[in-house]
């Protein structure tokens, strides 16, 4: 068992969801911005994505090079949402539904996290001789 297993795909869950937590919030900040567009990030899609890229690592030559795993959140599957309620200014961010989207996307982090968590007691309970 090597630690790129250990955790599954709640290690994946958790970059997925963290990346959906900044679009969020940018969707949030953004709700009184003349023409914004809302951002989203189609959840299960950027998670078989996740799961079917392989695990590379790459040596970096400066700190400022972006990694792998950066390089690959990056590519995810961001989209504009549709507007649900039309405005005058263009703006699409609707701040309800943000907030709905934000709870569940919570939902899915703290689940991850938990899972992780577990695992980890697993681990440490076996390591101990417990």
């Amino acid at each position: 068992m090597t630690f790129e297993t250990l955790f599954g795909v709640h290690e994946q869950a958790l970059t997925v969801s963290a990346k959906r937590f900044e679009l969020i919030a940018a969707n949030l900040a953004n709700v009184d911005t003349p023409g914004y567009r809302a951002r989203d990030l189609d959840f299960r899609a950027a998670l078989s994505a996740a799961k079917s890229s392989p695990s590379v690592t790459l040596r970096q030559s400066n700190a400022k090079h972006l990694t792998a795993s950066q390089a690959n959140q990056q590519a995810g599957d961001v989209y504009y949402r549709a507007a649900t309620q039309p405005t005058l200014d263009g703006n699409t961010v609707n701040a309800d539904l943000e907030k709905v989207q934000f709870m569940e996307n919570a939902l899915r982090y703290q689940f991850a996290l938990d899972r992780i968590d577990g695992v980890t007691k697993s681990v440490l309970s076996a390591l101990r001789g417990e």
